[in-house]
């Protein structure tokens, strides 16, 4: 008697630099894309005055290096890609095309790095307390999703980017990707059941 084949789920979770340092960004550069996405905390909030094709030129630009940040694989360019100066090697930009947007970047690499590094450590320190409960919330929710519906999840990837933003909740900024506020993923109860809506979805 054959057994019917075992789903096969990959879950990654970071508190990614690449995707912190874009945020920043985004935020300092006083930028409108990702409207849904809530600001990060304690980061400054810019309201440039700048021209219209200036703005739609940054936003533009933005978004392309927002998408390679986010999911690089599904996000590729065509061009070469060149790292920007101060930011190590957590944000690389088109060498063409890109311009306005690398300007824009370079005066703000100091302080975007060291929110990026502040935030990543609070994670890391957070995850270390967690230690091996940290995987168990997936396990339920996969486990969940088996005995509710009575039957095998599909295979899926999924990327868990814990970020602190300033208003909790869980957000879709790519095909395999969610972004999660650190305070829900500090909630034992809050993140079980933000978790098993997401699981299901992709269920």
């Amino acid at each position: 008697m054959s057994e019917e084949p075992q789903s096969r789920w990959v879950i990654r979770e970071e508190a990614s630099h690449a995707v912190i340092i874009a945020l920043y960004i985004r935020q300092a550069l006083g930028i409108r894309g990702q409207h849904d996405l809530p600001t990060l905390r304690n980061a400054p909030i810019a309201n440039p005055i700048r021209s219209d094709a200036e703005h739609d030129a940054l936003e533009r630009q933005w978004g392309s290096y927002w998408e390679m940040t986010v999911e690089p694989r599904a996000h590729t360019h065509s061009g070469p890609l060149d790292l920007v100066a101060g930011f190590e090697d957590f944000v690389a930009l088109p060498i063409t095309g890109a311009n306005e947007l690398r300007a824009a970047m370079v005066p703000l690499a100091p302080a975007a790095l060291a929110y990026a590094t502040q935030a990543g450590q609070r994670y890391f320190d957070e995850s270390s307390r967690r230690g091996g409960e940290a995987r168990r919330p997936y396990v339920n929710a996969i486990s969940t999703l088996h005995r509710t519906s009575g039957r095998n999840a599909q295979d899926f990837e999924l990327n868990v980017e814990v970020l602190p933003l300033s208003q909790r909740g869980v957000w879709w900024i790519g095909s395999l990707t969610i972004a999660i506020t650190d305070s829900v993923r500090s909630d034992v109860v809050a993140f079980d059941s933000a978790l098993a809506a997401v699981v299901d979805e992709l269920g």
